[in-house]
């Protein structure tokens, strides 16, 4: 059992009630939000949680509720806020420790936000579609030069993302050990504060080494860019930096690879995304709302005292947004043909979810996180039309004490 197993709880509105202690983030299918997630949006929309270190906050599980919380100022992204929600001590440092925009409230994040959108904006990613998919089918060549069988988060997932974020921000691939090592003891739930201090600093210097080198030496990527303008510090530059890179890679390389599962599960599936290649862009939409990878919310903090869903949270206290149960919220994503939300379906309009959050942090990499996996989808589909799991589904091991949900590796043959 896990830390997170022992010690995450929920209880219901009305206390004194029971308490559940959290298991892992799967039940009998690896792809559905908790169970007591799951349990709790049953019961309403917004319910009481306690946190692993016994603090209380709220949990939001309904759609419009988690949209409503999300878009309204009086509830801080800013992980500094009175009464902010942390699941474990390494998430507290990486959100406190030097904040990122992500983690900053209006005018200083849209400040800061803006400094780098133009750089994903639609036509702009558009653009690098050509240079993506010469990542991608370098990516299979490699992987199936005279081999047979691969693990598809080692050898394909990570490697496509990682590179295409080191293109984009002017970050040496020969140094994607480093990086990827880093990120993943920081997005580790189970992390200690100390490791994660010390995982964040060594990156920080390593991008701050990386900026006062473009400084010197300029080139047509994003870090050079931003070391160039007059308005920013040197720890804002390297701050930018690091969030770009953790997230331009992690967050896709995961939903790859579980993309891909949740598609070889059901060979149905995969034999109609072949029939009609044009479903790929619907059916990219529809496994970002099914799998939902943030699997353990988005915290916020109340400034004032706010009614959300016919319950006054007052000013003070954390709330807990759960993309995941707000992605399965029949009240929208159930179909006419009688899908239920908690269902796979590669037809269904799946366009209004949130898996990329809502309101002014709705993420920033979403266009590039969509057409890469449009491009690995289809291009995998294409030329691995006899791609199947190498190993049984249920010996599969899943990050589930990441923050960023996904698998630790996937055997497959083709």
């Amino acid at each position: 059992m896990t830390p997170h197993q022992e010690t995450a709880r929920l209880m219901t509105a009305t206390a004194p009630a029971p308490t559940l202690d959290l298991p892992a983030p799967y039940g009998s299918c690896p792809f559905d939000p908790p169970p007591a997630y799951t349990a709790a949006a049953h019961d309403a929309a917004v319910t009481r949680a306690v946190l692993p270190d016994g603090t209380a906050c709220w949990l939001i599980t309904g759609y419009e509720e988690v949209r409503a919380v999300l878009a309204d100022p009086r509830f801080s992204a800013d992980a500094r806020t009175p009464g902010f929600p942390f699941l474990s001590a390494g998430q507290r440092e990486l959100a406190t420790a030097k904040p990122s925009f992500i983690r900053m409230d209006d005018p200083e994040h849209a400040r800061l936000r803006r400094m780098v959108t133009k750089d994903f904006l639609v036509k702009r990613i558009e653009e690098l579609r050509p240079g993506i998919q010469d990542i991608v089918d370098r990516a299979v060549d490699r992987m199936t030069d005279g081999r047979t069988s691969a693990d598809l988060v080692a050898d394909f997932a990570l490697p496509i993302p990682s590179l295409a974020i080191c293109l984009m921000l002017g970050v040496p691939y020969e140094d994607h050990d480093l990086f990827q090592s880093l990120s993943r003891t920081l997005l580790d739930n189970r992390t200690t504060r100390k490791r994660a201090e010390q995982a964040h600093a060594q990156l920080m210097d390593y991008l701050a080494d990386l900026a006062e080198h473009k400084r010197q030496h300029p080139a047509d990527d994003i870090l050079s860019r931003l070391v160039a303008r007059d308005d920013l510090t040197p720890q804002e530059t390297a701050s930018l930096g690091f969030l770009l890179l953790v997230t331009g890679h992690e967050s896709t390389a995961n939903m790859a690879a579980i993309s891909v599962l949740a598609l070889l599960r059901d060979p149905g599936r995969t034999a109609l995304l072949c029939d009609d290649p044009e479903l790929i862009r619907g059916a990219v939409e529809e496994l970002l709302r099914h799998l939902t990878i943030i699997h353990l919310g988005l915290g916020r903090a109340a400034t004032r005292s706010v009614e959300v869903g016919g319950v006054t949270i007052p000013a003070g206290d954390g709330v807990i947004c759960m993309l995941s149960t707000a992605n399965r919220d029949p009240a929208l994503f159930a179909t006419e043909g009688g899908t239920c939300p908690s269902e796979l379906d590669i037809t269904r309009d799946a366009r209004r979810h949130v898996a990329f959050g809502y309101g002014i942090h709705q993420c920033l990499g979403q266009t590039l996180a969509r057409v890469e996996l449009q491009i690995i989808l289809a291009t995998l589909l294409r030329r691995l039309p006899g791609l199947r799991l190498a190993t049984p589904p249920d010996q599969l091991v899943y990050n589930q004490d990441a923050i960023v949900y996904g698998l630790r590796a996937l055997p497959v043959t083709w």
